[in-house]
């Protein structure tokens, strides 16, 4: 999932003021500058004013926040589990159950205005293939850009030598 404007639901909580910035300004009070009430793109604060409004948002929704990531958040129903990673304004998820997954999707929706983007397939340089017989992830596509990069596209491939049984 996507989450659009994601930055504009964390409130700050210093004094923060910007100028007018152009096409906004005032006629009338040209130097006068606007104090923030929530957080901007750009602004230093901003990513942790999003994180602090989203994780207490899963945490008074029944979520645990990892103990090593922070950025990691688990519900357990039951037997099931639900797992939820956040990388700024993406979020992806996966539990034992589609239907968890969904009702995770109806909880942001009711709060936030988010974007499904589907079925994992990129991730922060990974490409990653879900499969009946397991999930695989690989970086073939960076290697292809570094290998153009530097002109060696045209090689000859070689497989890593290591036995075939490990």
């Amino acid at each position: 999932m996507d989450v659009k404007s994601a930055f504009l639901y964390g409130k700050i909580e210093e004094e923060v003021y910007v100028c007018q910035p152009p096409g906004f300004e005032n006629p009338k009070y040209p130097d006068r500058v606007y104090k923030l009430k929530k957080a901007l793109y750009g602004l230093h604060q901003a990513p942790r004013a999003w994180y602090d409004t989203l994780s207490t948002y899963l945490l008074e929704n029944g979520f645990q926040r990892g103990i090593i990531d922070k950025t990691l958040f688990i519900q357990r129903k039951k037997k099931d589990i639900l797992i939820v990673q956040i990388y700024m304004d993406d979020i992806i998820f996966g539990s034992t159950k589609d239907q968890i997954c969904r009702d995770f999707e109806d909880l942001m929706h009711k709060r936030f205005k988010m974007s499904s983007i589907g079925e994992l397939t990129f991730f922060l340089g990974l490409q990653v293939k879900q499969k009946k017989d397991g999930i695989f992830i690989s970086q073939s596509k960076y290697v292809q850009n570094i290998l153009n990069k530097f002109g060696f596209s045209d090689s000859k491939p070689a497989s890593t030598p290591m036995e075939t049984h490990k």
